[in-house]
This record gives structure tokens, sequence and C-alpha cells, in this order.
């Protein structure tokens, strides 16, 4: 039994913490029109950094972030996550240069890193097994719902005020979470067996990031340049760097055995799937609404609200479902793919309502599938290493929202005529979730984690006081 009980007061403000920091990831997509002709003159490589230095921040300090939050203390790492969200907002809303609101975007990504995992972890530590489903489902709806209240809030900022807005409005934001965080949320215990591991760390990040920056910028240098293949080969070779060194290590950040897992193998597999599919969507709904259609920043963010429905509804159901975990991740991210393929049947003169049918379709296999992977990550590993199954699961999400946005971005820059070179891009991305959910299907294995795992890193942690 848990020392403290899960308070709903506690769950809302970690979830409304999740929210916000993956709502940044797309809100700056809706004001790159208003940025790109801003005093600031930003180049096109610029514009692009300003959008992605969040991301691969976010992601490539994930897993080190929810490792130290483990050790050190997961309300100290949850607090000052939000601080340096907080400070990097601050940083980019008051920028005179694109290198500062560059610097700043990277800052609050570092920030996120340490949020989005603690909050998990502490969620994991506060309920018993009987109550942890629901409770994954309601972080896993705040993490949905933070993509489309990106795209809404970037929508109105874009409509109706300066772009610095959406960076000023984080900075009180993040300090009403952490006066709520800092009342609601008791400590939890911490972990002797994770490790800060300053090299794997470095091997591990610039691994992450080198293949991020290669699956980014592959719509500007493209996929075959010199510079993206070689982001790619030097991503390989820091990560294979990361595992040999963390197999010989005595304490290493975390054992990469971990991954004999077939559970955890096949879950961070689907958590990608779903985010890879996602993203797409998001990236294409502002191309096809404001270019096609013709609406305004604001009424393209409203328009994505039916993808918030089934988040909401559906999770209520599949939590009675939850020993049945094949079979719902399956059909979710089954209707997500099919949900795309029908979307990727709308033209100029499609009707709104057609378009919304399939986002409804979409947001119901969201809402199905995605609290069954988020707690397939963290329960394939032992309990005190529920930071760093936080940790590998958001890497997923975001290597997952990466790889859409740039396989939607390339396939859409050869085609000129965006009416038509939507249907193609989501009916590529739409045969790839497919795909994947196949593969996912197949290799989700047992219910139980491998002898080789258990054996490698579930030992007794080492109880103590958080700081």
């Amino acid at each position: 039994m848990p020392p403290h009980a899960l308070k709903r007061s506690t769950l809302l403000a970690l979830c409304a913490c999740v929210m916000v920091a993956q709502g940044m990831v797309a809100a700056i997509n809706l004001l790159i029109p208003e940025l790109s002709s801003s005093s600031l003159h930003p180049s096109h490589s610029e514009i692009l950094w300003t959008v992605d230095a969040y991301v691969i921040v976010f992601a490539g300090l994930l897993v080190p972030a929810g490792a130290l939050g483990d050790r050190n203390g997961r309300k100290g790492a949850l607090l000052t996550g939000l601080a340096l969200f907080a400070a990097g907002a601050a940083t980019s809303a008051l920028a005179t240069t694109p290198a500062v609101l560059i610097a700043g975007r990277g800052l609050s990504g570092a920030g996120a890193a340490l949020i989005t995992p603690a909050t998990l972890s502490i969620i994991m530590q506060l309920t018993t097994p009987e109550h942890r489903a629901r409770a994954m489902a309601a972080w896993t709806l705040a993490l949905g719902l933070g993509g489309a209240a990106g795209n809404i809030g970037g929508g109105l900022v874009g409509q109706f005020l300066s772009w610095r807005a959406l960076f000023a409005v984080m900075v009180p934001l993040a300090v009403l979470l952490a006066a709520a965080v800092a009342v609601t949320t008791p400590r939890t215990e911490r972990s002797a067996h994770s490790h800060p591991d300053p090299l794997g760390t470095l091997l591990l990040t610039g691994g992450l990031a080198a293949v991020l920056f290669g699956i980014i910028e592959s719509q500007s240098y493209g996929w075959t340049s010199a510079r993206i293949l070689g982001a790619f080969v030097a991503g390989a070779v820091l990560i294979c760097a990361f595992t040999v060194h963390a197999l010989r290590s005595p304490a290493p950040l975390f054992d990469p055995r971990v991954f004999a897992s077939p559970r955890l193998r096949a879950t961070c597999l689907g958590t990608a799937t779903g985010f890879f599919g996602l993203f797409s969507l998001f990236f294409l709904n502002s191309q096809y609404l404001q270019g096609v259609k013709g609406y305004g920043a604001a009424l393209t963010g409203v328009a994505i609200m039916p993808l918030t429905i089934g988040m909401f509804l559906v999770p209520r159901f599949a939590a009675r479902w939850s020993g049945r975990p094949r079979a719902v991740i399956g059909s979710g991210l089954g209707l997500i793919g099919l949900g795309l393929l029908g979307a990727s049947t709308a033209d100029a003169g499609t009707p709104y309502w057609g378009y919304a049918c399939w986002l409804l379709v979409i947001s119901a296999g969201t809402g199905l599938s995605m609290p069954a992977l988020t707690l397939g990550v963290v329960t394939s590993l032992p309990p005190h290493q529920a930071g760093l199954g936080s940790g590998l699961g958001t890497t997923a999400r975001e290597t997952g929202a990466a790889l859409g946005v740039a396989v939607t971005g390339t396939i859409l820059s050869t085609h000129t005529d965006l009416t038509h070179g939507m249907g193609p891009s989501l009916r590529v991305v739409a045969l790839i979730v497919l795909a994947a959910t196949a593969l996912v299907v197949l290799g989700y294995g047992g219910g139980r984690r491998s002898r080789l795992v258990t054996a490698g890193t579930e030992r007794e942690p080492v109880r103590s006081a958080s700081r």
C-alpha cells in the first residue's frame, strides 16, 4: 500500500503539468507565419530550430531526467523542471535575436524533460495496482489533450496577440503549477539504484539528439544528404557506445537489457507509432485548413477539437478491458491508422463535418490505446525504476512525433498543389501506422517481465527520504 493515497487534487496538478509541457510541442506551429515576419527577421533555418529546439532537448534528456528524479526525488525534479520551463519561456518572450529565442526554447525543453517523467512516476508511486489503470488513463488523456490544447492556444495567440504572448503567459502559469504541486503532492521514496552516470548521459543524449536532428532536418536537406546521413551515423555510433558503456559499468544510467522484455519493446514501438500518426495529423491539419480551406489561425486551432472527444470518453471504457492489453492496443492503433486513411481523402471540396468524423475515429483509437501503452511501458520495469520507464515511454512519444512531422513534411514538399499533396502524405502515414500496429500486436509477448530483465534490474530499492 502506498504511504500516501493519490488525491484528486494531486492528480489534477500532475496532469496539468504534463498537459502544458506537451502543449508547447504543438503550439509553436501555428505561429510560424507571424514569427517569419517579426522584427527578429529569422532565416528559414532559424525558424526550423525555433520549432525543433524544444523537442530535441525534451526527447534527448528524458531518460536521464527520469533516472535523476528516481534517485534524487521526483517532487524536487518536477519543481526544478517547472522553474526551468518558466525561465526558458521568459527568455523566449524577451528575445531580441533568433539565437536567444532558440536558446529559450531549448531551456524550456530541458524543463519539460524533468516534468514529464516525474509526473508519471509520482502517480505510479502513489497508486495501488487496482487504481493504477484509471490514473494512467487520466495522465495519458492530459498528454493527448496537451497536443490539442497547444493547437488551440497557438491558433488563438496567432489570431489575436503577438507571438511573444505565447511564451509570456507560460511564466505565471508555471509558477501557479509549481505552487499547486508544492501544496498537493507528497514526496515519494527515492531509489538508490538509479545513477547519474555522466558519461552515459552524455552518450545517450548526444545519440538521441543526433538521430532527432537527422529526422527533423531531413525535410530541409533531404534524406540522402551528407549532413543527414552523417547525423544518423553519429547517432548510431553514440548509442552503440552508450550500450557498451552501460553493459560494462557497475552503475549505468540504465541497463540496456531491459529491452529483453517483449512487452517493453512492443509498447515503446506502439507509443511511437501512435504519436507518429497524431503529430503527422497536427502538421497537416494546419496546412490543410489554413492553406486549402482558408481558415484563420484561431479557427484552425478550434477545428481540431473533435480529436479530444474520444480522448475524454474512451479511456473510461478502456480501463474495464485492462486485462486484455494486446487487444486494446491493437484495436486502438488500428483505429488511428484507419482514421488517418479516411482523413487522407479530404480535399478542398470536403465539408468540415466529413473531415471531423475521421478526427473522431482517430480520437477513439488514441483514447483506447494510449493508456494501455503507457501502463505497459512503466509496468515492464521494476517499481523503483518508474522514472526510467516514464522516460523511455516519453522518448518514444517525442521521437514518434518528430518522425511524423519529418516524414509528412518531406512528402508534402514534393507536391506543389497542397490539395493533392495532403492525400499522399496521410496515406503513407496511415500505412506505416497499420504496418507498425501489426508488429506491436505480434511482438507484445507475455504479460510478465522477462527473466533476464528481472535478474538484471529488479533489485529491492533502498528506501530513503526524498529531498
